[in-house]
């Protein structure tokens, strides 16, 4: 017993006297001392190096525009040059996604998708999530993470070798889990603050960080509405602050401060820019899906709003039904598609009522079963079908349709109305398809958000989105001879 007591005790002080054994030190930027000696610089940069071209195939590439690409790195640049760090190598790179999204890399890697450039007003908007950025890299958040992290799990594991209670140690393991996967409240608040602090000395107006946000706010609270979910739901590794706090901190920070906005010199720079999906990868128009490059179309049911990810195509209708769309390799010693959908893809599903199918010329076959699973907020039995046709080559598309048993005979005929819908696409329609862009419009005498949000490409909310677009409240404008963004096919 004494011994037991002694190795507990033990671990307990390897645990306390772990950060006075590794040191902390007096970040520049933040004016605090910081538990950062666990990942050095040189590690920041080797990590980073390794994780950029991850983060490059994750979000479809780099946004091959030069003027954009361009853009944003002299932003950067004039960022930095007002930072603490003015002669770290910073990467800014823009990426090939429609999501709304900017972060940080160790080692300087800065990342903002063209769809947050095509969210921002200004200039200085831009900037300030740039800086936000940046804020991330010269705190030095992603050592501070890890190091954190590791003494957690290290002096976890101890006391979990030592206490013969492998439940600490897996506890560590998830604790390090959780600190890497996202800053925390106090280090995206921090940024913040650094961001602002940058946007000034740059002598952008800072006000800038607060507006854009609220552009933020009001497109979550849009796309909640159209995906009919709460705006306000957060999932477990959430850290970051709601977006209200975020827009009334930034707004005392920036006080009265006033500088460059840019916002014709912005304009000008996205003229033209790609919006929405990119063909490459297939793009959505309202409830269908077309692929000029691969030549396929299909159409989802009416109120399941359909997103297009990286590795799926998904339409849900909230806590009701939801269509998932993809494709594999065809596999030789299965060509048939009955075999492949029986003895591959659902091998492990019990399926029952398999049948072969033809849809528009293509061989296919479905299958249903029953299993036991999730959607959104309801846990429980849920309804699958699968379909899989063979298109041209080697491909095989693959439907999978989920409902909750009490929906299910009233999804039937829409997920069959689904299915019949894939073709593929004839040579002339391919050539009509437009990607979307972004265009500036001279508002006019006598125009309205209204009668400039009409000729937007979307079925619905076409005000709200306009709007958000352009970074208006309701019935505001710019005067006659201003421009507004405007998206066209």
């Amino acid at each position: 017993m004494k011994r037991f007591v002694g190795r507990i005790v033990a671990a307990a002080f390897l645990i306390l006297a772990l950060p006075t054994l590794t040191g902390c030190e007096v970040n520049p930027a933040t004016g605090r001392a910081s538990f950062t000696a666990l990942m050095g610089p040189e590690d920041e940069a080797r990590v980073g190096a390794q994780e950029h071209p991850k983060i490059i195939a994750q979000f479809g590439g780099v946004y091959d525009e030069p003027k954009v690409a361009g853009y944003v790195a002299q932003i950067g640049g004039r960022l930095v040059a007002n930072s603490e760090m003015p002669r770290y190598p910073f990467t800014f790179t823009v990426l090939n996604s429609p999501v709304i999204n900017a972060f940080a890399l160790p080692g300087g890697y800065v990342y903002v998708t063209r769809g947050l450039v095509s969210l921002a007003n200004s200039e200085a908007e831009l900037a300030g999530v740039i800086a936000h950025e940046i804020g991330h890299v010269t705190a030095r958040h992603t050592a501070e993470r890890y190091s954190a992290a590791v003494a957690a799990q290290l002096g976890l594991t101890i006391l979990g070798a030592a206490t013969g209670n492998q439940d600490l140690v897996d506890l560590g393991q998830l604790g390090g889990q959780l600190a890497l996967a996202g800053f925390s409240r106090s280090q995206e608040l921090e940024a913040d603050e650094l961001g602002v602090r940058y946007l000034r000395n740059a002598g952008y107006d800072p006000k800038a960080v607060a507006q854009f946000l609220r552009s933020l706010d009001a497109e979550k609270n849009l796309m909640a509405r159209i995906f009919k979910r709460d705006a306000n739901e957060r999932d477990l590794f959430a850290t970051h602050p709601p977006t209200p706090e975020r827009v009334q901190v930034a707004t005392q920070l920036a006080g009265n401060a006033t500088g460059v906005v840019n916002r014709d010199p912005f304009l000008d720079e996205i003229s033209g820019m790609l919006y929405g999906d990119d063909p490459e990868q297939g793009f959505v128009r309202d409830e269908v899906f077309l692929h000029p490059k691969l030549k396929f179309t299909f159409r989802v049911p009416a109120g399941f709003p359909m997103i297009n990810t990286q590795r799926a195509v998904i339409a849900r209708r909230a806590n009701t039904g939801l269509v998932r769309f993809d494709s594999a390799p065809r596999n030789e010693s299965h060509p048939d598609p009955l075999t492949y959908l029986t003895q591959i893809w659902g091998r492990q599903l019990n399926l029952g009522r398999a049948e072969r199918i033809e849809v528009n010329g293509l061989r296919g076959a479905t299958a249903a079963t029953r299993r036991v699973g999730t959607l959104d907020d309801y846990r429980g039995t849920l309804d699958l079908r699968l379909v899989v046709l063979q298109a041209p080559g080697n491909t095989l598309y693959r439907f999978l349709f989920v409902s909750r048993p009490e929906a299910t005979a009233g999804l039937a005929t829409e997920f069959q109305r689904t299915t019949y819908s894939f073709r593929m696409l004839r040579d002339a329609e391919v050539k009509n398809l437009q990607p979307l862009t972004v265009e500036l419009q001279p508002v006019k005498g006598g125009d309205t958000q209204e009668s400039l949000a009409a000729g937007l490409p979307f079925a619905d909310f076409r005000v709200e989105r306009f709007r958000i677009l352009n970074g208006l409240r309701p019935g505001e404008l710019p005067p006659p001879g201003g421009r507004v963004k405007v998206i066209a096919e």
